[in-house]
């Protein structure tokens, strides 16, 4: 059977029902943005009229009298003064706006999804928070929520980004596998991707917790306001530390947290020690202090990857050497080592005499050692000594006479340093993904922050001394000869970069025969770790006496 048609009424008029439609909201959308001062006045002697009956009302019956003959003397008032009548009438227009206005309604406490987090937070803290033999228990379940949560603040989304709890005076938290198990929890339930912080009073029974904002990695290398012997490794939360300095970052500058490590004759942590995994950034860490320490002294750098990272500062003034083989390594760390025996000789005469120290032993001398375990597996197979045993005499003195030593490492050959090593590098950084038991076998500590989501190069942590630890980003610093490194921040590596001394000329009498060609930093490094004749006496003159 055919269908029928529809007429032709119900046909076509549907659009020009739905543009009548249209139309209407349109015209009553206009007439509501017109006429909404008069909605609001009507709207506002509403208020006040519900309000003056309630008060009316309120009004015990022996005062009604009093208040209606002062409200008739007012009244009466207004109208015998010139105009008040319309100051009157606009008073009370005035008034009515006022009540009448559309106002934000203020958020008193958490909404329904908020308050569902807190309860599944308080019940997920109870099987730690309680025991049976409490008699009235902060924690249990189907408890009030309130009295443990102090304090709590959410974002946008309705995630939690601090919260305070009151926990039981019994609980354990002097140890840490217990604070660990709370931590975890909360993390877990507060909602993982983001890093966050704990804070635990013991005395007061307290703790909070804090989501922390990521740390800037658009910073680069650069000239940082510091003083003679300061050093920046990095950048940190603002509350952690309490100083700040000013940085480029991009086109603009801001202020920044830096982590400072201070070094020189008063230092309690003067050498450094740096441990990560591979692309973690102990090598940027590396090249970041070294173009630092160039500006008040000298640099030696031993490159025990021999990828050549730092080839940039080959040749530069102030750099004495830079070695990545075995050979070399070994006669600049002899060298060294006799270095800081000639400073030691030399401040101890100098303040026997009662003169000052002289301005060559007052000059920092920088020893950098990126992998030094590498030289060690190659000395050994040589039967050579350990690079690491030249270490001794800076690492135990040259605190007094400028010298600084700063090792970098990695987490699968820790166990190939030496005990002198370990003992005199009381300032630690850890880069890079690390559990938090590698970074406590590091740091000393473990950080009281979770893992970070994501871990960008240079990443980490890090505590000088017995001090907190610390969150760590550290500037980028990459290899400039790198064709990987972005031309900003190639440009940024070179303009912190000292010139390398112009050469001078070779005269023809000067030229000799061809000879085998000897590395000029090896045989210059061997030639000064010979100990001269008065540096001889001087020791000799000094075990005598």
């Amino acid at each position: 059977m055919a269908r029928r048609p529809l007429p032709r009424i119900l046909s076509s008029g549907s659009a020009s029902i739905t543009r009548s439609r249209e139309i209407a909201r349109t015209a009553a959308d206009n007439a509501t943005d017109v006429l909404h001062p008069l909605i609001t006045v009507v709207r506002g002697l509403r208020l006040l009229a519900v309000s003056g009956r309630q008060k009316w009302a309120a009004t015990p019956k022996e005062r009604r009298g009093p208040k209606l003959f002062l409200a008739a003397a007012c009244v009466l008032v207004v109208a015998l003064i010139p105009y008040g009548p319309i100051l009157a009438l606009i008073a009370v227009m005035g008034a009515a706006a006022w009540k009448g206005r559309e106002r934000v309604p203020v958020k008193t406490g958490p909404d329904e999804a908020e308050t569902a987090r807190l309860r599944a937070l308080y019940e997920a803290l109870v099987p730690y928070f309680s025991v049976p033999e409490d008699p009235s228990p902060l924690f249990a379940h189907g408890g009030d929520w309130e009295k443990a949560f102090e304090g709590y603040a959410f974002d946008e989304d309705g995630r939690i980004t601090r919260l305070q709890v009151s926990y039981p005076a019994y609980f354990t938290d002097g140890e840490a596998a217990a604070r660990t198990r709370i931590e975890q929890v909360l993390h877990a339930k507060s909602g993982r991707g983001r890093e966050y912080r704990f804070s635990w009073d013991e005395e007061a029974n307290r703790l909070v917790m804090t989501v922390l904002d990521a740390l800037p990695t658009s910073i680069v290398a650069q000239r940082f306001v510091t003083a003679p012997g300061e050093t920046v490794l990095g950048f940190t939360d603002p509350d952690a530390v309490s100083r700040t300095v000013p940085v480029r970052d991009g086109d603009t500058t801001v202020d920044a947290s830096p982590v400072v490590w201070r070094t020189g004759c008063r230092s309690t942590e003067p050498h450094l020690l740096a441990v990560g995994q591979p692309g973690g950034g102990t090598t940027t860490l590396v090249r970041s202090i070294a173009l630092q320490a160039l500006q008040h002294g000298d640099v030696l750098l031993v490159d025990g990857s021999g990828t050549g990272e730092y080839g940039a500062l080959a040749g530069r003034t102030g750099v004495l050497a830079v070695e990545s083989g075995l050979s070399g390594a070994l006669a600049t760390l002899e060298w060294a080592a006799h270095e800081t025996e000639r400073r030691l000789i030399t401040a101890n005469l100098a303040r026997q005499t009662g003169h000052p120290a002289p301005d060559d032993i007052r000059r920092p001398l920088w020893i950098l050692l990126d992998r030094p375990s590498v030289l060690g597996h190659l000395a050994a197979a040589d039967g050579r000594p350990d690079p690491q045993d030249l270490l001794r005499i800076p690492l135990r003195h040259g605190r007094a006479v400028q010298v600084v030593v700063v090792l970098a490492e990695q987490f699968d050959a820790l166990d190939g340093l030496t005990e002198t090593v370990r003992t005199h590098t009381r300032a630690r950084a850890v880069l890079g993904p690390a559990s938090p038991e590698q970074i406590a076998a590091v740091l000393g500590a473990g950080p009281n922050t979770t893992p970070p989501p994501e871990v960008p190069a240079g990443r980490g942590y890090a505590r000088l001394g017995t001090g907190p630890v610390l969150r760590l980003q550290v500037p980028a610093t990459p290899d400039p000869y790198d064709d990987a490194t972005s031309d900003a921040h190639r440009q940024a590596v070179l303009d912190l970069l000292p010139d390398r001394p112009v050469p001078m000329e070779a005269t023809p009498a000067d030229e000799g025969p061809a000879t085998e060609q000897v590395p000029v930093a090896v045989e210059a490094a061997v030639a000064e770790a010979r100990p001269s004749e008065p540096l001889a006496k001087a020791r000799s003159a000094g075990a005598e006496s």
